[in-house]
């Protein structure tokens, strides 16, 4: 038996193969060292809600750096945490930013997202509380966490109903403990926020006083250390854009994203599908009407003793994140 052999390849061609496989192999040899010299980015997670997030959105496949994410109960331990440098990003509220600025943390806010939605942040009472109005609470006592997004919304309710803050007692608590506070009725209002306002309103009945959503922009902040920026920057833009595209994805699978967070969250899916269905999240540009906006809520906290001392806001942005998130949001609409 004979076997025909292959015509040997001209010279050229033979060349140009050559060519081709060489410069193959030095693109994915150049992104293999390029992932190999990219550092981990930490990210800090408050209720494991970003992780969840990217999970199940699928944005946590391909990732050409490792995602080292730390837990964090609520807003201040977090920004705790980004002051000290011991994470690289973390998503904020926008009063608890405030917050975390005035204690000198150099950080910028590289992503916002707005969160429109039924009861993203409320002020509570019990479902049989003689209370009816903001005003009503004069000489009462509310529980919220000092510095968080419910701390500011019953400053801006008091301010909203002719009240001040010295015409109430806070008592600052976590939002575990200020439910059952409440519960107990050794508390008479709580300032708080998803998914906390939905479990007190479906489980224990509790009433809405007041919206957030007439009082507050409920915009997410998602802040970096200076550091991070400078020295991450490959990692930062990577990462925002996967959670640009997470979020549009929550808002087209949202019984999908509520049963992801209910086992993460332990509670009842029915209380995550109710906020998943009711919430649509949306990019916000970094932009001056926005840094105008977060300088009154840092004005506020100042005249509220707060702050210790006046800060401009307007250094804790980073504008240069827009256009990339523009992009993502612009890929995914074609």
């Amino acid at each position: 038996m004979s076997f025909a052999r292959k015509p040997a390849l001209p010279s050229k061609s033979r060349h140009l193969k050559s060519l081709l496989l060489g410069a193959l192999l030095s693109v994915t040899l150049g992104q293999q060292a390029q992932a190999a010299d990219l550092q981990p980015l930490l990210v800090a997670n408050q209720k494991s809600s970003i992780k969840t997030l990217l999970q199940v959105s699928g944005e946590l496949k391909d990732v050409p750096y490792e995602i080292k994410f730390s837990e964090f109960p609520s807003a201040a331990p977090l920004g705790e945490a980004l002051n000290a440098g011991a994470v690289d990003i973390g998503a904020l509220g926008d009063a608890p930013y405030v917050f975390a600025l005035g204690a000198g943390a150099p950080l910028k806010v590289v992503s916002i997202t707005h969160a429109e939605g039924r009861f993203t942040t409320a002020l509570l009472v019990p479902k049989d509380s003689p209370i009816k109005t903001v005003a009503d609470l004069k000489g009462k006592r509310i529980v919220t966490g000092r510095g968080s997004i419910g701390h500011f919304l019953a400053i801006k309710a008091l301010r909203e109903a002719g009240l001040q803050t010295s015409d109430v007692t806070f008592i600052n608590l976590l939002p575990g403990e200020s439910r059952i506070l409440l519960s107990s009725g050794g508390a008479d209002a709580w300032a708080t926020w998803d998914p906390y306002t939905t479990v007190a309103i479906t489980q224990s009945q509790d009433r809405v006083l007041i919206s957030g959503n007439e009082l507050l922009t409920n915009h997410l902040y998602l802040a970096a250390t200076s550091k991070a920026i400078a020295d991450k920057r490959v990692q930062l833009d990577d990462f925002v854009a996967r959670v640009e595209r997470a979020y549009l994805w929550s808002n087209l699978h949202s019984d999908e994203y509520a049963a992801a967070v209910a086992k993460t969250t332990g509670l009842p899916i029915e209380v995550h599908q109710a906020i998943a269905r009711a919430t649509k999240m949306q990019r916000v540009d970094i932009d001056d009407k926005i840094i105008k906006g977060l300088q009154t809520t840092a004005d506020i906290y100042q005249e509220e003793g707060i702050l210790g001392k006046k800060i401009d806001v307007s250094k804790g942005f980073d504008k240069s994140f827009n256009a990339s998130r523009a992009q993502v949001v612009k890929t995914a609409a074609q």
